[in-house]
């Protein structure tokens, strides 16, 4: 038996959390696959050496035994080949009885005692031919999924050492399939000749079944009827196989392409998952807030704080890739779970030994019976306590990476990319592809709010921004998110604001408007520039799209906002449009 090779791994990628999951499946398949191996049917085979005898001058053989590996049988499609002509003719000959057998009796019932024997005989070959397969069977799936598992694991390592090579889907497929081929090309340095050895075998076995195909075709040919009938059933499979094929890869198609895509489930499920994530992430935040009420004998507080903030895209992408169907009554485990891996809160106490200037004075009597009084300053040490406070963020894409299969993974990645079909169903912006709206000859109206020029000059300074990296970047994000909202933050931000800062629309932004008492409803009529304006493209109750006021010329309202169509562009509306869903009042 033949000793298959192994990953082999130092112990610093074993105790890298990131390969530790990877390692272990590969060494588990490597297991199976050993086991598999040693399950292989074994034969002895007898060699021959020959040696020279120098003292006698003669040759002497000795003979050793060997146990090998049994060749695999023929698989089902040679058996079939090499058993079609016997099966032929016996199909004409049946059939031939058939047409004379309608008259006699005795003829009728031993033709059926015949052909049940015959299919019982054919059953039990065919039973005793797939028991003989099976563990060859056995062993191509533990190699297929050992070489998956090494494969992944070389491109955990890759990605390690190469973290842009992971930017995109296509970059990930494309370096995958690299070292898929490499690692390949390696374990199995005579792939080439192996292949080459199995083409031929096919082909002799193709070549065995033509060559004894024309003694049935003779044998046939002896009674057209029976010719014409084998070639009309031949046509007749021909077709349906046809059509079944062509129906499956249809029907296929269109399955894989709506469910690979979409979230399948509610809308309403998977904004109460959200919303019960948003929940989570304000708990953390208030447990922060509440770090110097809680821990009150500290001297000073340090605090070294991710961004408290995830992509709903990201966690819903990760919920339908893991479950496929959920209720957010279900997940809340597994959203905690999420949480526990995405933020980490740790609290560390340091003492500092510092020193303060003290006063003293000393009284002395001299000998004289004289008391003295001397004052001076003295350095005394004492413990200065500091509570550090630090939060990081992983995000949920990397959470994603380290609790996902390899197949859950794919599917991840694709949602993510799609959005799941539903692009705006957490405030994802404007699908709005259109050029910027033209205000040249817009005549704006002055309310009783002044409002404040400032956010307006700001946010009309990034039109034609694309992408939106700036921004979400600013507010804390390692990589692309929906980012209207946080470009609305951005510019607040820069006109001097320090709130609010949203990323999301309707659990953020809006309830913090509320909570201050400056939330107003489609329809208010003194809206002013930099206010800010929220959408419900859907019309479902739930804010998609947000951005800045810039005025209204009394029947429209003109906005300057981020993320309408991946780019910073002006829009206009009516101001009673039923998109519109109501305005955060900044002044």
């Amino acid at each position: 038996m033949k000793k298959q090779s192994r990953l082999q791994f130092t112990e610093e990628e074993r105790a890298d959390p990131t390969l530790e999951k990877p390692i272990a499946k590969s060494e588990k398949a490597a297991n199976k696959l050993e086991k598999a191996q040693t399950n292989i049917p074994k034969k002895t085979v007898k060699t021959k050496e020959r040696t020279f005898d120098a003292d006698t001058g003669k040759t002497k053989v000795r003979l050793h035994f060997e146990e090998v590996d049994k060749p695999k049988p023929p698989s089902k499609l040679s058996h079939g080949i090499k058993k079609a002509p016997e099966r032929a003719i016996l199909s004409a000959v049946h059939k031939k009885i058939s047409e004379d057998e309608q008259d006699n009796v005795g003829l009728e019932a031993a033709h059926g005692t015949e052909k049940a024997g015959e299919f019982a005989i054919h059953r039990v070959q065919s039973a005793y031919h797939s028991h003989k397969l099976k563990p060859y069977r056995t062993l191509a799936k533990a190699e297929k999924k050992s070489i998956q598992s090494d494969v992944n694991v070389l491109y955990k390592k890759s990605i390690l050492d190469n973290p842009q090579a992971a930017s995109n889907p296509i970059s990930r497929f494309q370096q995958k399939r690299a070292i898929k081929k490499e690692y390949i090309a390696k374990r199995y340095r005579k792939g080439t000749k192996a292949a080459q050895t199995t083409a031929k075998t096919t082909k002799l076995a193709v070549k065995k079944g033509a060559d004894t195909a024309p003694k049935a075709v003779s044998a046939v040919a002896k009674n057209p009827k029976v010719l014409l009938i084998l070639l009309a059933l031949f046509l007749m499979i021909a077709l349906i196989a046809g059509a079944v094929s062509s129906c499956s890869v249809m029907f296929q198609g269109a399955i894989t392409n709506v469910v690979s895509t979409s979230y399948t489930s509610e809308n309403e499920e998977l904004i109460a998952a959200n919303n019960n994530y948003t929940a989570l992430e304000t708990a953390l935040q208030a447990q922060i807030n509440n770090t110097e009420r809680d821990y009150p004998d500290y001297d000073e507080y340090r605090y070294d704080l991710d961004t408290i903030a995830h992509d709903p895209h990201q966690l819903t992408s990760y919920l339908t890739a893991l479950l496929q169907y959920f209720n957010a009554s279900e997940v809340q485990g597994e959203l905690q779970r999420v949480f526990e891996k995405q933020y980490k809160l740790t609290l560390t106490e340091t003492v500092e030994v510092r020193y303060r200037t003290e006063t003293r004075t000393d009284t002395w009597t001299d000998a004289d019976g004289n008391t003295h009084t001397d004052t001076y300053e003295v350095e005394v040490p004492y413990d200065y306590y500091i509570l550090n406070v630090k939060l990081t963020n992983k995000s949920i894409n990397t959470v994603a990476n380290s609790l996902l299969t390899a197949k859950q993974l794919e599917m991840y990645n694709v949602y993510l990319q799609t959005k799941g079909n539903k692009p705006l169903l957490f405030g994802g912006g404007s699908i709005d592809g259109s050029p910027s709206t033209d205000l040249s000859g817009v005549d704006f109206v002055n309310g009783e709010r002044q409002g404040n020029q400032n956010s307006v000059d700001i946010a009309k300074s990034q039109v034609g921004n694309v992408g939106g990296q700036p921004y979400w970047s600013w507010y804390g994000f390692n990589s692309r998110v929906e980012w209207c909202a946080c470009f609305v933050s951005w510019v607040l931000n820069q006109a001097g604001y320090s709130e609010p800062k949203f990323a999301a629309c309707q659990s953020q932004g809006i309830p913090y408007f509320s909570s201050k008492g400056r939330w107003a409803n489609r329809g208010y009529k003194d809206i002013a520039p930099g206010d800010v304006i929220f959408f419900d493209w859907e019309s479902d109750g739930s804010s998609d799209h947000v951005g800045i006021v810039i005025g209204t010329d009394g029947n429209r309202v003109y906005t300057v906002e981020g993320n309408s169509g991946d780019a910073c562009k002006i829009r206009d509306y009516d101001l009673n449009s039923s998109v519109i869903m109501g305005y955060g009042l900044m002044n």
